[in-house]
C-alpha cells in the first residue's frame, strides 16, 4: 500500500490545492485540488467566469500579487511554486512550463519576424552557437508541421493565417520541450478545421514527447477529443473529475449532467465514443 502510494506520488508532475481571492471580492477559486501525472492530458472544463484562466495564471505565478491572494500549495516537479521567488519562476516559465493562449496574433510581437521571436524564445533558456539555435528553431517548426525555411522565418505575424500563427506560438512554447503545456482556450478562436488540426497536434505532441497538457476549455467536444481525464470547474470549485469516458457516460454532479444534456443527442453519442477512444490512447 505504501509502495503504491509512493509510486503514485513519483508519477505526479503537478498537484495543486489552492484558493484564490481578489482584494475586496469573494474567493474566485476555492480549495482547487488537481493532479496531473507525467504524460497525461487533463481537460479543465467550465463556463466563462468559472475561474479557469485564474487557475492557469496562478500555476504560472502570473497573477498580480498586489491584487490577488493565492493560498495553498502548487507542487510542480517536487517544488512548491508558491514558495519560489519571481526569478526562479521566470527560469521555469518557457523551459519547464509552457503556455498557449487563445489569441496567437495578440501573443506574437507584430514588429518582429517569426525567426527572431523563435530565436529569442530559445536564447531565454539556453546558451549555444547560432547554428545550434537555428537547428532548435527549425526542429520546433517542423514539429508543428510548419515550413522551416528562411522565407517563412522572415515573415511577420501579419503575414500568417490564424492557424499558422497558433502553430508558431506552440512552436515557441515547446522549443525547450516543457514538462507541462498549459493550453488556455487555445482553439476557441479558430475555425472548425484548424481547431481539429491543432487538437491533433496536441495529441501528437503528448504521444511522441510525453509532454503533459492541461487543456482548458469550455468546449466539451474538443475536450473529449484528446483528454485522458476531465475536471469540471463550476463557480470556483472542482465539482467532479475522472476519466473522460466516465464523465460523459456516467456524470455524477448535477452541473456536469446539465453540460452533457445541453449537447445535441448525436453529438453526445459521438462524445462518448471519442472519450472512450481517448482513454485508450
Amino acid at each position: 500500500m505504501i509502495a503504491a502510494e509512493s509510486a503514485r506520488c513519483e508519477s505526479l508532475l503537478l498537484a495543486t490545492r489552492i484558493s484564490v481571492a481578489y482584494r475586496g471580492k469573494p474567493r474566485v477559486l476555492r480549495d482547487i485540488a488537481l493532479e496531473i501525472p507525467r504524460g497525461e492530458i487533463l481537460g479543465l472544463v467550465g463556463q466563462s467566469g468559472s475561474g479557469k484562466s485564474t487557475l492557469a495564471l496562478a500555476i504560472l505565478g502570473l497573477l498580480d500579487r498586489k491584487a490577488a491572494t493565492v493560498e495553498g500549495c502548487i507542487d510542480f516537479q517536487g517544488r512548491d511554486l508558491l514558495q519560489m521567488r519571481e526569478r526562479e519562476l521566470r527560469d521555469l516559465r518557457g523551459r519547464s512550463l509552457g503556455l498557449v493562449l487563445q489569441s496567437p496574433l495578440s501573443s506574437l510581437n507584430p514588429a518582429l519576424k517569426i525567426g527572431t521571436q523563435l530565436r529569442e524564445a530559445w536564447r531565454a533558456h539556453a546558451r549555444g552557437t547560432r547554428g545550434e539555435c537555428d537547428a532548435a528553431v527549425r526542429a520546433s517548426l517542423a514539429c508543428v508541421s510548419l515550413p522551416a525555411d528562411d522565407e517563412f522565418l522572415r515573415r511577420h505575424p501579419s503575414q500568417l493565417s490564424v492557424g499558422q500563427a497558433q502553430r508558431v506560438l506552440i512552436a515557441m512554447t515547446i522549443i525547450h520541450r516543457p514538462a507541462l503545456l498549459i493550453a488556455d482556450e487555445a482553439t476557441s478562436a479558430l475555425d472548425v478545421i484548424t481547431q481539429s488540426e491543432i487538437l491533433s497536434l496536441f495529441a501528437r505532441l503528448n504521444r511522441e514527447t510525453g509532454m503533459a497538457i492541461l487543456y482548458i476549455s469550455h468546449d466539451l467536444p474538443s475536450v473529449a477529443d484528446i483528454c485522458h481525464r476531465i475536471a469540471i470547474l463550476h463557480e470556483g470549485e472542482i465539482v467532479e473529475s475522472g476519466p473522460s469516458e466516465c464523465i460523459f457516460t456516467t456524470p455524477q454532479h448535477s452541473y456536469t449532467r446539465k453540460l452533457i444534456a445541453a449537447l445535441p443527442g448525436r453529438l453526445g453519442a459521438n462524445l462518448e465514443r471519442a472519450s472512450a477512444t481517448s482513454s485508450g490512447r
